[in-house]
This record gives C-alpha cells, structure tokens and sequence, in this order.
C-alpha cells in the first residue's frame, strides 16, 4: 500500500490525516504501508538550537513509526541527517534531475550556480556539473551588532547568468536579498530554484518586486491561485516519484534514481 500525502501548510491537519488513512489502512490487514511525502513537514527543526526545545522532526519519525510505517519516500530533506530517526527504509530522492534537464533545454550561456549560505555549497557545486555551471557564495556576515547584514559574493559573477539553488523558499528573504546582492556585483540576470515553495507571509510580493528572470519550484507543495505569478514556474516531479514506486513494488533497486 502507497499512501500519498504532503504535509505542508496547514501540517497539523495533514499529518493527522496521514495518520488515520495509516491506521485504517494498517487494521485492514494491508501486507506493508509505504508513505509518500513529497515535503517533510517540520523537516526544519531537526536538532536544539537552544535549550528546551523539541527535535520536532524526530517526533514526525516516531508518530508514523508507531502507526506502522514500513518505508518512507520523500524529497530532498531539509536535513540528510533526518533520515536516521527512522528505522525504517527512507528513499531521499532529489529535484536536481528534473531541474538541470529543465535548465539544460534553456541553453544559458556563462551559467553560475550561486549557493546563498555556504551550507548549501555542495548542492550548487553538485548541481553545477549537471548543466556547466561554475560555483559562487553569498557570505552572509553582520560587521558589528546593530549594523545591517553585509552579502559578500565569493566567486565570479560579473556579466554571468546566476542561478540561486536553494532547498526551499519560505518568506523568499534571503533569496531577494541574495538577487540584489549579485545584480548588485554585476550579474547579468538571476534565476531561483528551489525545491519546495512554502511561500509564506510576504514571500509572492518579494519575489514581485525583485528582479528575477524566473523562480523555479517543484510541485512538492501545490501554489494557491492567489499566489500564481508570471516569474514562478513548476516543474512537476511526478513521474520521478511514479517511477520510484513502480521500481519499489517491483522489487528493483532505486539506486539509479539518485544519480
């Protein structure tokens, strides 16, 4: 049994309701229950920052456990390190696929893969080889307190078509800042994509009003109506996600599908 559910917004509802279909599912005598989460919701809040607070994303992992899960297929987790609060099989599958084909058929020239913290540095660098791209930073640093955030740009940008490679775009407020700060450094265009598009509070009307050629989203979480804007594109990752069920029903390897 694959059983599809993202839990974004509102997750509390979602996760709820993949618990009882979980539940009702597993009292029917199903062989095996296998849960399809394109977003991991909570995936955020994967260690303490400060004391006193819950591992929430470790929660999620136990609650599913309980009900009787027996593997999980999600996609690119906002932490790799999620994937061993289960102890069931967790299949991670990635965007940059379907990403760099979607890229690649869009022929752009002097392509830099620009991360916006150094922590995503090994997705652009990784990305990068897919579609010919060189690596560049945004080094976030705060001089002094209660001076603004400085970006440094840590690479070569200046009359190249940038690309921001990010996991997922919330608010959207370092990805505009880290546009104005490339344009700034003498980019000649800029390009987002991201994974999930969260989307929340203000983050359509800063997209607006940043100077984006186009934010690519994968349809991991659907994009209301109200919040449809000429410069978002989703690419859908269904047929990958299709393909890795096909290939878990049939007992073959998915190892493939992570190249």
């Amino acid at each position: 049994m694959f059983i599809v559910q993202s839990t974004s917004a509102p997750a509390n509802d979602h996760l709820m309701e993949l618990i009882l279909i979980m539940d009702a599912f597993r009292r029917a005598s199903v062989s095996s229950i296998s849960v399809v989460i394109p977003y991991y919701g909570y995936g955020r809040q994967d260690r303490k920052v400060e004391p006193r607070v819950p591992i929430s994303a470790r929660i999620v992992a136990d609650l599913l456990e309980v009900v009787g899960l027996d593997r999980i297929l999600t996609m690119d987790l906002h932490a790799d390190q999620i994937q061993g609060f289960f102890r069931v099989p967790v299949d991670n599958l990635h965007f940059a696929p379907v990403l760099a084909e979607y890229v690649n058929t869009k022929n752009i020239n002097d392509l830099v893969i620009v991360s916006p913290d150094s922590g995503g540095a090994e997705r652009a660098r990784a990305f990068g080889k897919k579609v010919n791209g060189s690596l560049a930073i945004i080094d976030k640093r705060r001089p002094k307190a209660n001076v603004s955030e400085v970006m440094n740009v840590i690479g070569e940008i200046e009359g190249k078509n940038c690309i921001l490679l990010d996991d997922m775009i919330d608010t959207a407020g370092t990805i505009c800042k880290a546009a104005d700060a490339l344009l700034k450094h003498g980019a000649k265009s800029v390009y987002c994509a991201a994974t999930h598009g969260v989307l929340s509070g203000e983050s359509v009307d800063r997209i607006n009003a940043t100077n984006f050629t186009e934010v690519v989203l994968a349809n991991t979480i659907a994009i209301p109506e109200s919040k449809k804007i000429h410069k978002l594109k989703s690419l859908s990752v269904a047929p990958l996600f299709a393909n890795a069920i096909k290939r878990i029903h049939t007992n073959q390897s998915v190892s493939t599908l992570f190249d």
